[in-house]
Protein backbone atom coordinates (compact mmCIF):
# COMPACT_ATOMS: atom_id res chain seq x y z
CA UNK A 1 0.00 0.00 0.00
CA UNK A 2 1.39 3.40 -0.98
CA UNK A 3 0.88 6.17 1.57
CA UNK A 4 -1.10 9.06 0.16
CA UNK A 5 -2.26 7.11 -2.91
CA UNK A 6 -6.09 7.38 -3.06
CA UNK A 7 -6.20 4.24 -5.22
CA UNK A 8 -4.64 2.27 -2.35
CA UNK A 9 -7.02 3.49 0.37
CA UNK A 10 -9.41 1.19 2.14
CA UNK A 11 -12.76 0.48 0.54
CA UNK A 12 -14.58 2.69 3.05
CA UNK A 13 -12.20 5.58 2.52
CA UNK A 14 -12.54 5.29 -1.25
CA UNK A 15 -16.32 5.35 -0.84
CA UNK A 16 -16.13 8.50 1.28
CA UNK A 17 -13.74 10.12 -1.18
CA UNK A 18 -16.01 9.44 -4.15
CA UNK A 19 -19.08 10.58 -2.21
CA UNK A 20 -17.42 13.87 -1.28
CA UNK A 21 -16.36 14.42 -4.87
CA UNK A 22 -19.85 13.70 -6.12
CA UNK A 23 -21.46 16.04 -3.59
CA UNK A 24 -19.11 18.80 -4.65
CA UNK A 25 -19.87 18.10 -8.30
CA UNK A 26 -23.61 18.03 -7.63
CA UNK A 27 -23.52 21.25 -5.59
CA UNK A 28 -21.57 23.00 -8.31
CA UNK A 29 -24.02 21.77 -10.93
CA UNK A 30 -26.98 23.01 -8.92
CA UNK A 31 -25.37 26.41 -8.40
CA UNK A 32 -24.50 26.78 -12.06
CA UNK A 33 -27.43 25.30 -13.98
CA UNK A 34 -25.83 25.31 -17.44
CA UNK A 35 -23.08 23.01 -16.13
CA UNK A 36 -25.47 20.41 -14.70
CA UNK A 37 -25.50 18.24 -17.85
CA UNK A 38 -21.74 17.74 -17.52
CA UNK A 39 -22.09 15.88 -14.22
CA UNK A 40 -22.93 12.43 -15.63
CA UNK A 41 -20.10 12.67 -18.11
CA UNK A 42 -17.58 13.79 -15.50
CA UNK A 43 -18.40 10.83 -13.29
CA UNK A 44 -17.88 8.38 -16.15
CA UNK A 45 -14.31 9.64 -16.41
CA UNK A 46 -13.80 9.64 -12.64
CA UNK A 47 -14.90 6.02 -12.30
CA UNK A 48 -11.86 4.81 -14.19
CA UNK A 49 -9.36 7.22 -12.69
CA UNK A 50 -7.67 4.66 -10.40
CA UNK A 51 -6.38 1.94 -12.69
CA UNK A 52 -3.71 0.39 -10.50
CA UNK A 53 -4.54 -3.27 -11.11
CA UNK A 54 -4.65 -5.36 -14.31
CA UNK A 55 -7.91 -5.15 -16.21
CA UNK A 56 -7.88 -8.95 -16.50
CA UNK A 57 -6.48 -10.22 -13.19
CA UNK A 58 -4.98 -13.65 -12.84
CA UNK A 59 -7.59 -16.24 -11.98
CA UNK A 60 -8.29 -19.93 -12.46
CA UNK A 61 -12.02 -19.43 -11.93
CA UNK A 62 -12.95 -19.49 -15.60
CA UNK A 63 -14.41 -21.91 -18.13
CA UNK A 64 -11.98 -23.03 -20.85
CA UNK A 65 -11.84 -20.26 -23.46
CA UNK A 66 -10.54 -19.88 -27.01
CA UNK A 67 -10.57 -16.90 -29.37
CA UNK A 68 -11.57 -18.22 -32.80
CA UNK A 69 -13.09 -16.82 -36.02
CA UNK A 70 -16.79 -16.10 -35.59
CA UNK A 71 -17.82 -18.92 -37.91
CA UNK A 72 -16.27 -21.42 -35.48
CA UNK A 73 -18.70 -20.15 -32.82
CA UNK A 74 -21.68 -20.82 -35.07
CA UNK A 75 -21.96 -17.18 -36.17
CA UNK A 76 -23.45 -16.63 -39.64
CA UNK A 77 -22.00 -13.63 -41.49
CA UNK A 78 -24.86 -11.56 -42.93
CA UNK A 79 -22.97 -8.28 -43.23
CA UNK A 80 -23.29 -8.14 -47.01
CA UNK A 81 -27.09 -8.09 -47.05
CA UNK A 82 -27.30 -5.81 -44.01
CA UNK A 83 -25.04 -3.30 -45.74
CA UNK A 84 -27.26 -3.38 -48.83
CA UNK A 85 -30.34 -2.56 -46.76
CA UNK A 86 -28.59 0.08 -44.65
CA UNK A 87 -27.17 1.82 -47.70
CA UNK A 88 -30.59 1.82 -49.36
CA UNK A 89 -32.24 3.27 -46.24
CA UNK A 90 -29.60 5.98 -45.88
CA UNK A 91 -29.83 6.88 -49.58
CA UNK A 92 -33.64 7.02 -49.50
CA UNK A 93 -33.97 9.00 -46.27
CA UNK A 94 -30.89 11.08 -46.98
CA UNK A 95 -30.01 14.28 -45.16
CA UNK A 96 -33.58 14.54 -43.93
CA UNK A 97 -32.59 12.33 -40.99
CA UNK A 98 -30.55 13.68 -38.07
CA UNK A 99 -26.81 12.99 -38.03
CA UNK A 100 -26.79 11.66 -41.58
CA UNK A 101 -23.67 9.84 -42.74
CA UNK A 102 -22.85 8.18 -46.05
CA UNK A 103 -23.12 4.42 -45.83
CA UNK A 104 -19.40 3.81 -46.22
CA UNK A 105 -18.71 6.03 -43.20
CA UNK A 106 -21.52 4.53 -41.12
CA UNK A 107 -20.10 0.98 -41.20
CA UNK A 108 -16.59 -0.44 -40.73
CA UNK A 109 -15.32 -3.08 -43.13
CA UNK A 110 -13.61 -5.77 -41.07
CA UNK A 111 -11.76 -8.63 -42.72
CA UNK A 112 -13.41 -10.22 -45.74
CA UNK A 113 -16.96 -8.91 -45.66
CA UNK A 114 -19.33 -10.98 -47.80
CA UNK A 115 -20.70 -9.43 -50.96
CA UNK A 116 -24.30 -8.33 -51.05
CA UNK A 117 -27.02 -10.45 -52.60
CA UNK A 118 -28.02 -7.95 -55.25
CA UNK A 119 -31.69 -8.36 -54.36
CA UNK A 120 -33.89 -5.26 -54.29
CA UNK A 121 -34.54 -3.65 -50.89
CA UNK A 122 -38.11 -3.14 -49.73
CA UNK A 123 -38.49 0.39 -48.36
CA UNK A 124 -42.26 0.61 -48.11
CA UNK A 125 -44.68 -0.27 -45.35
CA UNK A 126 -43.92 -3.20 -43.07
CA UNK A 127 -46.08 -6.26 -43.57
CA UNK A 128 -45.36 -7.74 -40.15
CA UNK A 129 -45.37 -4.50 -38.11
CA UNK A 130 -42.43 -5.43 -35.94
CA UNK A 131 -41.95 -3.60 -32.63
CA UNK A 132 -38.46 -2.88 -31.30
CA UNK A 133 -38.49 -3.43 -27.52
CA UNK A 134 -35.25 -1.87 -26.31
CA UNK A 135 -33.45 -2.66 -23.06
CA UNK A 136 -30.91 0.03 -22.23
CA UNK A 137 -27.56 -0.19 -20.47
CA UNK A 138 -26.36 0.32 -16.93
CA UNK A 139 -27.51 3.49 -15.21
CA UNK A 140 -29.97 4.59 -17.89
CA UNK A 141 -32.76 5.61 -15.52
CA UNK A 142 -30.27 7.63 -13.49
CA UNK A 143 -29.65 10.06 -16.35
CA UNK A 144 -32.70 9.59 -18.58
CA UNK A 145 -34.37 12.76 -17.29
CA UNK A 146 -31.20 14.73 -17.98
CA UNK A 147 -30.77 13.15 -21.39
CA UNK A 148 -34.39 13.86 -22.31
CA UNK A 149 -34.32 11.61 -25.41
CA UNK A 150 -36.30 13.11 -28.28
CA UNK A 151 -38.21 9.95 -29.22
CA UNK A 152 -37.26 10.44 -32.85
CA UNK A 153 -36.47 6.76 -33.46
CA UNK A 154 -40.00 5.62 -32.62
CA UNK A 155 -41.52 8.52 -34.59
CA UNK A 156 -39.43 7.60 -37.62
CA UNK A 157 -40.32 3.91 -37.45
CA UNK A 158 -44.06 4.56 -37.21
CA UNK A 159 -44.00 6.12 -40.67
CA UNK A 160 -43.30 2.66 -42.08
CA UNK A 161 -45.53 0.48 -39.95
CA UNK A 162 -42.94 -0.36 -37.30
CA UNK A 163 -42.80 0.84 -33.71
CA UNK A 164 -40.41 1.06 -30.75
CA UNK A 165 -40.64 1.08 -26.98
CA UNK A 166 -38.18 0.99 -24.07
CA UNK A 167 -38.63 -1.80 -21.52
CA UNK A 168 -38.18 -0.58 -17.98
CA UNK A 169 -35.46 -2.37 -15.96
CA UNK A 170 -33.49 -1.43 -12.85
CA UNK A 171 -30.58 0.82 -13.73
CA UNK A 172 -28.23 -0.63 -11.11
CA UNK A 173 -29.46 -4.22 -10.62
CA UNK A 174 -28.02 -7.49 -11.83
CA UNK A 175 -28.89 -9.12 -15.14
CA UNK A 176 -30.73 -11.89 -13.27
CA UNK A 177 -32.94 -9.33 -11.55
CA UNK A 178 -33.59 -7.41 -14.75
CA UNK A 179 -34.38 -10.63 -16.61
CA UNK A 180 -37.44 -11.03 -14.42
CA UNK A 181 -38.49 -7.45 -15.15
CA UNK A 182 -38.14 -8.09 -18.88
CA UNK A 183 -40.23 -11.23 -18.53
CA UNK A 184 -42.97 -9.34 -16.67
CA UNK A 185 -42.95 -6.48 -19.19
CA UNK A 186 -43.25 -8.85 -22.16
CA UNK A 187 -46.02 -10.91 -20.56
CA UNK A 188 -47.93 -7.74 -19.65
CA UNK A 189 -48.15 -6.71 -23.30
CA UNK A 190 -51.45 -7.61 -25.00
CA UNK A 191 -51.14 -10.80 -26.99
CA UNK A 192 -51.25 -10.10 -30.72
CA UNK A 193 -52.86 -12.43 -33.28
CA UNK A 194 -50.61 -14.02 -35.87
CA UNK A 195 -46.84 -14.29 -35.82
CA UNK A 196 -44.81 -12.72 -33.02
CA UNK A 197 -43.92 -9.07 -33.63
CA UNK A 198 -41.62 -8.22 -30.71
CA UNK A 199 -37.93 -7.72 -31.50
CA UNK A 200 -35.93 -7.50 -28.28
CA UNK A 201 -32.97 -5.16 -28.78
CA UNK A 202 -30.33 -5.11 -26.05
CA UNK A 203 -27.86 -2.26 -25.81
CA UNK A 204 -24.73 -2.70 -23.71
CA UNK A 205 -25.78 -4.37 -20.42
CA UNK A 206 -29.28 -4.66 -21.86
CA UNK A 207 -27.97 -7.56 -23.94
CA UNK A 208 -27.07 -9.90 -21.05
CA UNK A 209 -30.28 -8.80 -19.30
CA UNK A 210 -32.26 -10.06 -22.31
CA UNK A 211 -30.17 -13.21 -22.70
CA UNK A 212 -30.84 -14.21 -19.10
CA UNK A 213 -34.57 -13.52 -19.59
CA UNK A 214 -34.72 -15.72 -22.70
CA UNK A 215 -33.07 -18.62 -20.87
CA UNK A 216 -34.83 -18.31 -17.51
CA UNK A 217 -38.34 -17.59 -18.79
CA UNK A 218 -39.27 -19.73 -21.82
CA UNK A 219 -42.87 -18.51 -21.57
CA UNK A 220 -41.87 -15.33 -23.41
CA UNK A 221 -40.52 -17.15 -26.48
CA UNK A 222 -43.84 -17.30 -28.30
CA UNK A 223 -44.12 -13.50 -28.10
CA UNK A 224 -40.58 -12.76 -29.33
CA UNK A 225 -39.88 -12.69 -33.05
CA UNK A 226 -36.14 -12.05 -32.69
CA UNK A 227 -33.36 -10.84 -30.41
CA UNK A 228 -30.75 -8.29 -31.52
CA UNK A 229 -27.63 -7.37 -29.56
CA UNK A 230 -26.32 -3.84 -30.26
CA UNK A 231 -22.90 -3.06 -28.75
CA UNK A 232 -23.83 -5.74 -26.26
CA UNK A 233 -21.67 -6.74 -23.31
CA UNK A 234 -22.02 -10.41 -24.30
CA UNK A 235 -18.63 -11.35 -22.90
CA UNK A 236 -18.59 -8.51 -20.39
CA UNK A 237 -16.09 -5.66 -20.25
CA UNK A 238 -12.65 -5.73 -18.59
CA UNK A 239 -13.38 -2.19 -17.42
CA UNK A 240 -15.87 -3.67 -14.96
CA UNK A 241 -12.99 -5.43 -13.20
CA UNK A 242 -11.64 -2.01 -12.19
CA UNK A 243 -14.93 -0.64 -10.83
CA UNK A 244 -16.97 -1.40 -7.73
CA UNK A 245 -20.75 -1.32 -7.43
CA UNK A 246 -20.64 1.72 -5.16
CA UNK A 247 -19.10 3.69 -8.03
CA UNK A 248 -22.19 2.98 -10.10
CA UNK A 249 -24.48 3.77 -7.18
CA UNK A 250 -23.20 7.36 -7.17
CA UNK A 251 -25.33 7.83 -10.29
CA UNK A 252 -28.34 8.09 -7.97
CA UNK A 253 -27.22 11.55 -6.90
CA UNK A 254 -27.41 13.24 -10.28
CA UNK A 255 -30.00 16.01 -10.57
CA UNK A 256 -33.24 14.43 -11.77
CA UNK A 257 -32.07 10.83 -11.26
CA UNK A 258 -34.97 8.38 -10.96
CA UNK A 259 -33.01 5.24 -10.12
CA UNK A 260 -32.42 3.26 -6.94
CA UNK A 261 -29.49 1.07 -5.91
CA UNK A 262 -31.51 -2.04 -6.88
CA UNK A 263 -30.01 -5.37 -5.87
CA UNK A 264 -26.46 -4.08 -6.15
CA UNK A 265 -25.39 -6.50 -8.87
CA UNK A 266 -25.00 -4.40 -12.03
CA UNK A 267 -21.21 -4.15 -12.08
CA UNK A 268 -20.76 -7.82 -11.19
CA UNK A 269 -23.02 -8.73 -14.13
CA UNK A 270 -20.66 -6.91 -16.50
CA UNK A 271 -17.45 -8.60 -15.40
CA UNK A 272 -15.99 -10.96 -18.03
CA UNK A 273 -15.71 -13.86 -15.59
CA UNK A 274 -19.42 -13.56 -14.79
CA UNK A 275 -20.55 -13.32 -18.38
CA UNK A 276 -18.33 -16.10 -19.71
CA UNK A 277 -19.30 -18.47 -16.93
CA UNK A 278 -22.96 -17.76 -17.69
CA UNK A 279 -22.44 -18.31 -21.43
CA UNK A 280 -20.73 -21.63 -20.77
CA UNK A 281 -23.75 -22.91 -18.84
CA UNK A 282 -26.70 -21.27 -20.62
CA UNK A 283 -26.97 -21.64 -24.41
CA UNK A 284 -29.74 -19.59 -25.97
CA UNK A 285 -32.77 -21.42 -27.42
CA UNK A 286 -31.75 -22.98 -30.73
CA UNK A 287 -34.91 -21.85 -32.53
CA UNK A 288 -34.56 -18.19 -31.55
CA UNK A 289 -33.61 -15.79 -34.34
CA UNK A 290 -30.60 -13.97 -32.88
CA UNK A 291 -28.52 -11.17 -34.40
CA UNK A 292 -25.44 -9.18 -33.39
CA UNK A 293 -24.30 -5.66 -34.24
CA UNK A 294 -20.89 -4.65 -32.89
CA UNK A 295 -19.32 -1.23 -32.56
CA UNK A 296 -15.89 -1.05 -34.22
CA UNK A 297 -15.06 2.65 -34.53
CA UNK A 298 -12.11 4.17 -36.24
CA UNK A 299 -9.97 5.77 -33.49
CA UNK A 300 -10.94 9.23 -34.75
CA UNK A 301 -14.59 8.36 -34.03
CA UNK A 302 -14.05 8.08 -30.26
CA UNK A 303 -15.48 11.07 -28.40
CA UNK A 304 -12.87 13.03 -26.46
CA UNK A 305 -14.53 12.25 -23.12
CA UNK A 306 -14.21 8.51 -23.84
CA UNK A 307 -10.57 8.52 -24.90
CA UNK A 308 -9.29 7.58 -21.45
CA UNK A 309 -11.47 4.45 -21.24
CA UNK A 310 -10.61 3.62 -24.86
CA UNK A 311 -6.91 3.84 -24.02
CA UNK A 312 -7.39 1.70 -20.94
CA UNK A 313 -9.10 -1.05 -22.94
CA UNK A 314 -6.46 -0.64 -25.65
CA UNK A 315 -4.00 -2.21 -23.20
CA UNK A 316 -5.85 -5.41 -24.14
CA UNK A 317 -7.04 -4.61 -27.67
CA UNK A 318 -7.25 -1.31 -29.57
CA UNK A 319 -10.31 -2.61 -31.40
CA UNK A 320 -12.76 -1.38 -28.79
CA UNK A 321 -15.57 1.18 -28.63
CA UNK A 322 -14.34 2.72 -25.34
CA UNK A 323 -16.37 0.26 -23.22
CA UNK A 324 -16.35 -3.17 -24.89
CA UNK A 325 -13.88 -5.01 -27.13
CA UNK A 326 -15.29 -5.92 -30.54
CA UNK A 327 -15.13 -9.70 -30.11
CA UNK A 328 -16.94 -9.54 -26.76
CA UNK A 329 -20.03 -8.12 -28.50
CA UNK A 330 -21.02 -11.13 -30.62
CA UNK A 331 -23.66 -13.57 -29.39
CA UNK A 332 -22.54 -17.17 -30.09
CA UNK A 333 -24.72 -18.76 -32.76
CA UNK A 334 -26.14 -15.44 -33.94
CA UNK A 335 -26.13 -13.77 -37.34
CA UNK A 336 -23.49 -11.03 -37.52
CA UNK A 337 -25.11 -8.01 -39.16
CA UNK A 338 -22.55 -5.23 -38.98
CA UNK A 339 -19.53 -3.58 -37.48
CA UNK A 340 -20.60 0.00 -36.88
CA UNK A 341 -18.24 2.98 -37.08
CA UNK A 342 -19.38 4.53 -33.80
CA UNK A 343 -18.23 4.57 -30.21
CA UNK A 344 -20.22 2.99 -27.40
CA UNK A 345 -22.34 6.06 -26.69
CA UNK A 346 -22.80 7.28 -30.26
CA UNK A 347 -24.66 4.19 -31.42
CA UNK A 348 -27.48 4.54 -28.89
CA UNK A 349 -27.30 7.62 -26.64
CA UNK A 350 -28.15 10.96 -28.36
CA UNK A 351 -26.33 13.23 -25.91
CA UNK A 352 -25.23 15.84 -28.43
CA UNK A 353 -28.74 16.26 -29.84
CA UNK A 354 -30.30 17.32 -26.55
CA UNK A 355 -27.17 18.95 -25.07
CA UNK A 356 -25.25 20.52 -27.97
CA UNK A 357 -22.80 22.38 -25.74
CA UNK A 358 -21.83 19.17 -23.99
CA UNK A 359 -21.58 17.54 -27.39
CA UNK A 360 -19.26 20.22 -28.74
CA UNK A 361 -16.97 20.14 -25.70
CA UNK A 362 -16.98 16.54 -24.52
CA UNK A 363 -19.06 14.08 -26.58
CA UNK A 364 -17.42 15.17 -29.79
CA UNK A 365 -18.24 12.11 -31.92
CA UNK A 366 -21.80 11.47 -30.76
CA UNK A 367 -23.55 12.07 -34.08
CA UNK A 368 -24.86 8.87 -35.69
CA UNK A 369 -27.96 8.11 -37.85
CA UNK A 370 -29.72 5.97 -35.22
CA UNK A 371 -33.13 6.26 -36.88
CA UNK A 372 -31.81 4.78 -40.13
CA UNK A 373 -29.91 2.08 -38.27
CA UNK A 374 -32.97 0.98 -36.29
CA UNK A 375 -35.13 0.93 -39.41
CA UNK A 376 -32.49 -1.20 -41.12
CA UNK A 377 -32.41 -3.65 -38.22
CA UNK A 378 -36.17 -4.16 -38.39
CA UNK A 379 -36.21 -4.41 -42.19
CA UNK A 380 -33.43 -7.00 -42.14
CA UNK A 381 -35.15 -9.02 -39.42
CA UNK A 382 -38.49 -8.89 -41.24
CA UNK A 383 -36.91 -10.08 -44.47
CA UNK A 384 -34.95 -12.80 -42.68
CA UNK A 385 -37.99 -14.08 -40.78
CA UNK A 386 -39.84 -14.42 -44.08
CA UNK A 387 -37.12 -16.68 -45.48
CA UNK A 388 -36.60 -20.34 -44.71
CA UNK A 389 -34.79 -21.08 -41.45
CA UNK A 390 -31.05 -21.28 -41.83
Amino acid sequence: MNAGDPCADSRSERRRTHARALRALRDAALRVAPLAPIAPIALCVALGACASKPLVPYSTDTPPLVLVPASYAGVHDDRGRFREIYCAVLAARGPGLPDYRPCEDALTRVGSEPAGSGRPVELGQSGRHLVAAIVAGIGYDCFKAWLDPPGSVAAHLRQFGYDATVLQVDALSSSAHNAREIRDAVMAMPAQPGAARLVLIGYSKGTPDIMEALVAYPEIHSRVAAFVSVAGAVGGSPLANDVEQYHAELLQYFPGAQCTEGDGGAVQSLRPATRRAWLAQHPLPADLHTYSIATYPQPARISSILESSYDKLARIDTRNDSQVIFYDQIVPGSALLAYVNADHWAIAVPIARTHPTVGALFVTQNAYPREALTETILRFVEEDLASLPR
